[in-house]
């Protein structure tokens, strides 16, 4: 049994069977001795990682008795992983997350915060007291991008409580600190509906943080300009175009907006009224891409309703007909042609006829130069109603861009033909004077073949 010092988290013991003193610190969380830790060599800076980093490190693998297991540094490779996630055993988890970078320690891991009982293979036997060496190189914060592209990099300074996070439509209250290059730029506490943050001056990139906390939770994030004021910076708190930005969060508290299967086929369709009002208001004020969430939250509210009453079964449908007449009118607003094709197509599948949806998939296809096709929705709208001075002009702007098409194709294929026949003409006095070549060889041959009595072919043989 090891002995403990005064100070209850220093211990140091030993063995007659083992290589290694049961010396360091009690870094285990019940200080059970289950986890002893001594620095080697200090670390450079007063950073260490936290829950979700990615860390760097190498190790070496050690039984009691010195006998290597398992070296990263005899592979030459660093290894990775992800820290408070139990990819590695609990040890790891424990040990690496108190370490400094540049710092070499030694953990001396008992079974029960490494192998326990199984043990690992034919190398690590069952109940057995580990020894690692661990020189940690560097660690990064989580990735919470929905891109995956590094754009939002979260680190967790304090964790949260429960199991609960704010959701799209989410009232959050947060404290908030931002930073550019080492200046604070915005420090307040504030209150704001997820995914209307942009009211409040809310960055994407935090909003976004927002959805992946705990209540309590505190963290810093680093944010690249795409996922902030990208290439318009922000006057008011005077930052320059494509500039990155640094924020810390305490998400001080939040309701959550009610989830669809949470309500009945009453409320879904109440919401979704509500949400309709709400898109077209962010809409007319030219927040498409709030619009467009607005819509499409209603898109997913009513997939899964199953209304009994006639009556409700067409309020429904003319919900998701109004929704994904206006998904599309926000993709057509943001350039997203195929999208607003795919939206139309799903509100035509609702009504064959709609004339606003016939127009939208129409003008898409004008976009993307699919000409024929996109004649042929104005004309379809035409059918439905001839005074629409629109699509009249959009058809005969279809037939325009479709005769300019045809006269550059002409144009086109007479350059080609063209150069064809030049060609070929090139090619004409080449073959005649190669004909004539050939004969000469022929009457050559023949000569030799008299004088000689044999052909060349016949004296190779």
């Amino acid at each position: 049994m090891a002995e403990t010092k005064n100070d209850e988290s220093s211990v140091k013991s030993s063995s007659p069977t083992s290589h290694f003193e049961m010396k360091g610190d009690d870094i285990s969380p019940d200080k059970d001795e289950g986890v002893l830790k001594e620095i080697l060599k200090e670390g450079y800076d007063n950073e260490q990682p936290t829950s979700n980093d990615k860390v760097y490190v190498h190790y070496v693998g050690m039984l009691l008795d010195g006998t290597k297991f398992d070296s990263s540094r005899d592979r030459n490779e660093k290894f990775e992983f992800e820290l408070g996630k139990g990819a590695v055993i609990k040890a790891w988890d424990i040990g690496v997350a108190t370490m400094k970078r540049g710092e070499i320690c030694r953990l001396i891991c008992k079974p029960e915060y490494a192998y326990g009982k199984a043990g690992s293979d034919s190398k690590i036997p069952p109940d057995a007291t580990l020894v690692f060496e661990i020189e940690l190189f560097d660690f990064i914060g989580e990735d919470i991008s929905e891109a995956k592209d590094q754009s939002i990099v979260r680190r967790i300074l304090s964790k949260g409580e429960s199991w609960t996070r704010p959701n799209d439509g989410a009232n959050v209250e947060v404290l908030l600190k931002g930073t550019y290059e080492g200046r604070v730029f915005d420090e307040r506490t504030v209150n704001f509906v997820i995914g209307e943050g942009f009211l409040k001056n809310i960055i994407p990139g935090v909003e976004h943080a927002i959805t992946k906390m705990l209540k309590n939770e505190r963290c810093k994030i680093k944010v690249k300009s795409k996922a902030a004021w990208d290439k318009s910076g922000e006057k008011s708190f005077n930052i320059p175009p494509h500039a990155n930005v640094e924020y810390e969060i305490l998400l001080k508290n939040f309701e959550k907006a009610k989830d669809s299967w949470q309500m009945n086929d009453t409320e879904k369709l109440d919401q979704g009224e509500i949400l309709k009002k709400s898109g077209s208001s962010f809409f007319k004020d030219g927040h498409f891409r709030v619009a467009l969430k607005k819509y499409s939250t209603i898109v997913d509210y009513l997939q899964s309703t199953n209304c009994e009453s006639e009556s409700d079964k067409e309020r429904c449908r003319q919900l998701k007909l109004a929704a994904y007449s206006n998904i599309a009118l926000c993709h057509l607003k943001l350039e997203q042609y195929i999208e607003c094709i795919h939206a139309c197509e799903k509100a035509l599948e609702l009504e064959a006829e709609n004339e606003k949806c016939l127009f939208r998939r129409g003008t898409a296809y004008l976009a993307l130069h699919e000409f024929d096709v996109a004649l042929k929705d104005f004309q379809l709208v035409l059918s439905i109603n001839s005074s629409n001075s629109a699509a009249k002009q959009q058809t005969e702007k279809c037939k325009d861009k479709i005769k300019l098409h045809a006269a550059k194709e002409k144009r086109l294929y007479a350059k080609i033909f063209e150069k064809l026949a030049k060609e070929s003409e090139q090619e004409e006095p080449k073959q005649s004077e190669k004909t004539s070549n050939d004969d000469k060889s022929v009457e050559v041959e023949n000569e030799h073949k008299t004088s000689n009595g044999t052909s060349e072919k016949q004296n190779d043989v």
